[in-house]
């Protein structure tokens, strides 16, 4: 049976504003009303699979869990990366895992982060894998190409094997436009698409063979690892140690059992917001919508709202991103040039190249209305059952309004209940948590006041949640 892997790491940059370090665009809804993870893990449902299992970095494990809760969907468990390693490592974290269970699966392995349109098509593809696959060959999968893209590497094909499989030729790096085009001309050449599929034990020979110190520390890493609920907790400095490599370079561009299988599935890994333009519905004029947006003579733009009102009158070829904290105006044959924003944003020490206004935590969220010189303003969630850490603040008091749910109050040495309406005091130097007793997410209004309000006066007294 296969194991699917699921890659959900990486930062996303080139989607800022909306895809942010601690928030990246595998977590978003881009093109369809669930995020791209679990768009990713619905498309699994026409195949016979075992429950998914994960990799992400430290920082996204809530987030990962969460979304996967929200929507239902079982998991095997969730491979915590103290630091990235790139995408050899990565899968044999997850390849390792699976032998540890005495099995020798078929790992899927997936990014977390592409559009694929034609899912039918995607798991046909996924049929003649298998066939290869079951074989001991390394399986990888080559998107028939649509126009000559610069952006991706290629996959060149070889000899026909059966069942609408080859033996792989070359990889080939991102070409110039004037070579892509004899690419696409030959008809021998697939874009290379980060998605494979091999048994685990085949995977890991290739890689000891050719990347034995990967394989060395990962298998250190995981045998010092601690299970903590569902999160598989490696040992930090041991993987920090780890070679940086690709799959690509660590094992397939090596390897004598290298099949490429076409795949012609409407697929995008969205690295840019001019793809993601090109994978969404448009109108007549050829503009992509979300949220609350009125166009009067605009053509062939993207134009997104999450917040408020966005109006556009007489532009063309626009890309328009409207969040709680920044907007995006950007030609749409410039995007690419994203990434220097942001490098910005990391030189001036700004926080919106990191997250959002808006902050989720594994308790819930809080997003910040408002701030002066010796106050903030935060609208908090926290969802049924959930509790934040106790802290307390040497600098800050703070006053909380219930307005909506219930919530059980730790403040000092008290216990006690607020309901809607009601209000509490907080003052500077007494530990306090909140609990949401109730069936119904908890809503209060934070305000903090005092000489000195940043996130990092806190003391932790128990680590029950993860505090804000």
């Amino acid at each position: 049976m296969l194991l699917p892997i699921i890659m959900a790491g990486g930062s996303g940059s080139r989607l800022w504003p909306l895809s942010r370090t601690l928030y990246p665009k595998q977590f978003l809804a881009l093109t369809a009303n669930a995020t791209m993870l679990q768009e990713t893990v619905k498309r699994l449902d026409g195949i016979d699979h075992q429950a998914p299992l994960f990799i992400c970095n430290e920082e996204h494990r809530f987030i990962v869990a969460e979304q996967l809760r929200k929507g239902g969907m079982d998991y095997s468990g969730i491979i915590l990366e103290p630091v990235g390693r790139n995408t050899a490592p990565a899968i044999a974290l997850a390849a390792l895992k699976a032998l540890s269970n005495k099995e020798d699966p078929l790992l899927l392995v997936l990014a977390a982060d592409h559009v694929i349109q034609n899912t039918a098509a995607f798991l046909s593809s996924v049929q003649y894998a298998k066939v290869e696959a079951e074989k001991g060959k390394l399986v990888t999968f080559g998107i028939v190409p649509t126009h000559a893209e610069t952006g991706y590497g290629y996959i060149r094909r070889g000899i026909e094997l059966n069942n609408n499989a080859y033996c792989v030729d070359a990889f080939v790096e991102k070409p110039r436009l004037e070579v892509a085009l004899d690419y696409i001309d030959s008809g021998d050449y697939y874009w290379n698409s980060g998605m494979f599929l091999f048994k685990a034990s085949r995977y890991l020979s290739e890689l000891e063979k050719y990347a034995p110190e990967i394989l060395k520390v990962c298998q250190m890493a995981m045998d010092a690892s601690t299970i903590d609920l569902d999160f598989t907790r490696l040992d930090t400095d041991l993987f920090m140690s780890c070679p940086d490599g690709s799959i690509d370079y660590a094992v397939m561009e090596k390897t004598q059992d290298a099949v490429v299988v076409p795949m012609d599935a409407n697929w995008s890994d969205v690295g840019s917001w001019s793809a993601l333009w090109e994978v969404n519905d448009k109108d007549n004029e050829g503009n992509a919508m979300r949220g609350d947006v009125l166009v009067e003579n605009t053509t062939n733009s993207y134009i997104y709202s999450q917040d408020k009102l966005v109006a556009t009158v007489g532009v063309d070829n626009l890309v328009i991103v409207e969040t709680k904290d920044a907007v995006l105006v950007a030609h749409k044959d410039k995007v690419q040039d994203v990434k220097g924003i942001v490098e910005q944003l990391k030189k001036a020490n700004r926080y919106e190249y990191l997250q959002h206004r808006e902050v989720y935590r594994p308790w819930g969220s809080h997003d910040q209305i408002a701030e002066g010189e010796r106050f903030h303003v935060k609208h908090v969630v926290v969802n049924p059952g959930e509790r934040t850490a106790t802290q307390m603040h040497y600098h800050r008091a703070e006053h909380w309004v219930v307005v909506k749910g219930t919530a059980k109050v730790t403040n000092g040495d008290r216990n006690y209940l607020l309901i809607e309406n009601e209000s509490t005091y907080i003052p500077i130097g007494s530990p306090h948590a909140i609990e949401n007793p109730g069936k119904v997410p908890l809503e209060l209004i934070e305000v903090r006041s005092g000489i000195y309000l940043s996130d990092d006066d806190v003391i932790r007294i128990e680590e029950y949640g993860v505090g804000y």
